[in-house]
């Protein structure tokens, strides 16, 4: 026979293991006093029959029996050493009538029984009876109103429970008050709740009455009384034997005997596995053919539980199974809440943990979450160094410290793996379980792989002590979700560590360049929004062309990052080589938006201001697509405008117009363009920056004695101070100073 299965013994009629319930049942019906006492005078046992008679509110147990058959000559004087032979009535089982002190202190007439018990020990049994017709009616009279008034409360906690629980919205509140209710009517001394899950049942309440009881948190299908009650279909009333003398010399106590007061069956179960109980009754609870719930009622002491009773639990759980079906799906939602709840902030941890360290290599931070999800889960966190070439598992176990697991661990968690990571659970009846179960440690809970992080493979045990839950569907999608975010976040982090090499090359390789051109002076700056990468969508030139000609280039590509900056890399090539070619302006774009739409792989467009400086006439001819109109800062601030001449952007549509615009330049005039970053450039309340607040700073760092020298910088400086040096999108300015050709050097003649 298995070791988990339950073991039986049938007892044919009145037998070993039921003699115990046979005298209880006994000394609950006979209307007559029941004594047992010792050869020392103790009083043992006393039913409830002889504190009535005795009269006494103190217990009768522990109390020395000549006390309550005093003599007549001391009535009071107890002294000495007992002896037997020396009390009021015979102890060979005649009969005989003796005074006894009663109820109030008077003395009563009793017809008193006594004999010794063939038991180890000197043991005697003594039952009395009053010695009056009239006190037996009037005992017979008490015992009738006794059951009665049990009945009575038996019958106002039921309709009390129907009550309370009758359209209910708060299951939580009612869940607390029908554990008390059930208690109390049944006069228990506590009451157990368990939800059956995928495993077995979990425990999920218990009445005040059993605080700090150690009760098991998991019973698994099949290994508790819950088989028993779900065999019989019903309740069952059960008593817990008191353990035999060798079983005391043998130490801790594993198994224990358990009586069926029906059938008189004697079952072995686990004694971890068993209520705090002596008398219980398991009560199960059916919803569409299946068990939901197992309920235990029970008394520390021994008690005669009636078949009514349990009749009556059966019907009170019938009543009960819809409220406990709505109770299990309502719990399991709240659960599935608060761990979604926490899983939203790990997340958040983790991101920003990865915005500071985007490769993981240590995994110290990583630790930490997880010690927050096993405080969470009630469970232990256990690191584990995985070897998957020498197959060699060694764990850092909280008892025993550094211990190898003689485990495939490859095969453990094979079957769990998905895209590199898994989550496999650890049940009571695995070998690995089993293992740490041997060693003390706690041996219940799942192995999380999150596998290989920083060049190291991350994985770590989630244990709870042996006899707890098994981490439920709820708990294991939990764990396998926040595995695949970590996943997922270290996947991101080494494709943005990919992004920021890609972009330093392409900042490298496509520098935003000034070429010096004679007679025009030129600054810029760029700030990415995009600070991982240093590149992003906004992009600027400044081309020497021949015949004292510059071909000045801004623009903005939609999008950030590498991608951004990958198009812009492209569009200025294209720009430059547009510009060699000689090509107005105007026809410059128009050619670079069919380039562009010809990519059907490019979702992307751009705004851009491209203009031609013939240096010598001091002319600007120029196409503004979309662009940011640039403003012109005339000599000696006298005057700023802007450039009105606008056409559409580029990149988005076939057979737009775009359109030259024309101005004449003179010594000293500045131009000065930008991307829509700095308009739109918000400052901590949200308010934009906006067009005004640009004219603003560009007169105010272009007026008076200012000199061009570091115009942009300012103006940037002026940007970073409005937004609390958190810029939201790319900028890029960029100031060109007209200062004409140089007079020719007069020559020799002159």
């Amino acid at each position: 026979m298995a070791k988990t299965a339950l073991s039986v013994r049938r007892m044919e009629g009145i037998g070993e293991g039921s003699l115990v319930g046979t005298l209880s049942k006994l000394l609950q019906l006979t209307c007559e006093a029941v004594l047992v006492f010792d050869g020392a005078g103790r009083v043992l046992l006393a039913n409830d029959e002889a504190s009535e008679l005795f009269g006494d509110d103190a217990p009768l147990v522990g109390t020395d029996v000549r006390l309550l058959f005093p003599s007549s000559d001391e009535p009071e004087a107890v002294g000495g050493p007992f002896d037997v032979a020396a009390l009021a009535f015979p102890v060979d089982g005649t009969m005989a009538l003796v005074s006894c002190r009663g109820a109030g202190g008077r003395s009563a007439t009793v017809r008193v029984r006594c004999d010794s018990v063939n038991a180890p020990g000197e043991t005697y049994l003594l039952t009395a009876l009053a010695a009056t017709p009239e006190s037996r009616q009037d005992r017979e009279g008490q015992r009738a109103f006794e059951d009665l008034r049990r009945a009575n409360h038996r019958l106002s906690g039921t309709l009390k429970i129907v009550l309370d629980t009758l359209d209910s919205s708060d299951l939580a509140s009612l869940f607390e008050r029908m554990l008390e209710e059930l208690t109390d009517t049944m006069e228990a001394d506590g009451t157990i709740v368990y939800l059956a899950e995928a495993d077995g049942f979990h425990l999920r309440g218990v009445s005040s009455g059993l605080m700090g009881e150690k009760i098991a948190r998991f019973m698994p299908f099949g290994r508790s009384v819950e088989r028993l009650a779900i065999r019989e279909g019903r309740a069952v009333r059960l008593r817990v034997c008191a353990p035999s003398a060798e079983a005391l010399r043998q130490g801790r106590l594993t198994t224990r005997e358990v009586v069926n007061e029906d059938t008189h069956e004697v079952l072995r179960m686990r004694s971890s596995m068993l209520p705090p109980f002596t008398s219980f009754v398991p009560v199960p609870v059916w919803f569409g053919g299946h068990v939901i719930s197992i309920i235990e009622v029970g008394w520390r002491r021994m008690h005669p539980i009636d078949k009514e009773d349990a009749r009556l639990l059966d019907s009170v759980a019938h009543y009960l199974s819809v409220q406990l079906a709505g109770t299990f799906t309502t719990l399991r939602a709240q659960r599935a809440e608060r761990l979604a709840a926490l899983g939203t902030e790990l997340r958040e941890e983790l991101l920003a943990q990865a915005s500071q360290d985007p490769v993981p290599r240590d995994p110290e931070p990583l630790r930490d979450v997880m010690r927050e999800v096993a405080d969470e889960l009630d469970a232990a966190l256990v690191a584990l160094q995985v070897n998957s070439q020498q197959r060699v598992v060694v764990a850092t176990l909280p008892l025993t410290g550094t211990q190898e697991l003689p485990v495939d661990f490859e095969a453990l968690v094979g079957a769990h793996l998905s895209d590199g990571v898994g989550v496999a659970p650890v049940p009571p009846d695995c070998e690995l379980s089993a293992h740490l179960r041997s060693l003390g440690e706690p041996c219940v809970g799942a192995i999380v792989d999150m596998g290989t992080l920083g060049g190291r493979r991350f994985c770590a045990l989630l244990l709870r002590p042996d006899g707890a839950e098994p981490f439920d569907d709820i708990e294991l999608d939990f764990l396998r979700e926040l595995a695949e975010d970590v996943r997922d976040l270290a996947r991101g982090a080494m494709a943005r560590e990919q992004d920021k090499r890609i972009s330093q090359a392409l900042q490298t390789g496509m520098r935003n360049e000034l070429q010096e051109v004679v007679g025009l002076s030129a600054q810029a700056v760029y700030s990415s929004a995009t600070k991982a990468a240093s590149v992003g969508g906004d992009f600027y030139d400044l081309i020497r062309l021949p015949d004292h000609r510059a071909c000045v280039i801004m623009g903005d590509v939609s999008g950030k990052g590498v991608e951004a900056a990958s198009v812009s890399a492209a569009v200025k090539t294209a720009l430059g080589a547009y510009a060699w070619e000689g090509l107005a302006p105007a026809r410059m774009v128009r050619s670079l938006n069919e380039f562009l739409l010809g990519f059907s792989r490019l979702e992307t467009f751009a705004t851009l201001f491209v203009g031609v400086i013939d240096v010598g006439s001091g002319t600007l001819r120029y196409c503004s697509a979309g662009h940011p109109p640039a403003i012109l800062i005339r000599a000696d601030a006298s005057e700023i405008s802007n450039l009105e001449v606008q056409s559409g952007v580029v990149g988005a549509f076939h057979d737009i117009s775009y359109q030259d615009g024309v101005v004449r330049l003179e010594r000293g005039d500045a131009l000065l363009l930008y991307t829509d970053g700095t308009t739109e450039a918000r400052d901590p309340s949200g308010a934009f920056f906006g067009e005004e607040g640009l004219r603003d700073m560009v007169m105010r760092e272009s007026a008076g004695d200012r000199s061009f020298e570091g115009f942009v910088d300012r103006l940037l400086a002026t940007l970073d101070e409005f937004t609390g040096h958190d810029l939201e999108d790319d900028v890029a300015m960029m100031a060109l100073l007209y200062e004409g050709l140089p007079a020719p050097a007069p020559s020799a003649a002159d």
